[in-house]
């Protein structure tokens, strides 16, 4: 059963912030989201991204990232 819990990296450790019920020495695979500190910050940071390009750059800029053609190497 998949679990999302919040930890604290210290030290080399994850240190979980509350209970976890599994027996110990129970192996687990962690999947590491980075949580945002400051999401204002993060917020302003993005708005920022298509500073100075026309209309006709942004939209195909996101047609580009929406294609998933161009993200697969095409064999000739």
């Amino acid at each position: 059963m998949d679990r999302v819990l919040e930890a604290i990296y210290e030290n080399g450790v994850f240190k979980p912030q509350g209970t976890i019920n599994l027996p110990e020495h129970q192996r687990v695979t962690l999947t590491v989201h980075p949580l945002v500190e400051n999401p204002d910050a993060e917020l302003e940071a993005w708005q920022h991204v298509y500073a100075g390009l026309s209309d006709q750059d942004i939209t195909e800029i996101e047609n580009m990232a929406v294609d998933r053609s161009r993200f697969m190497r095409q064999e000739a």
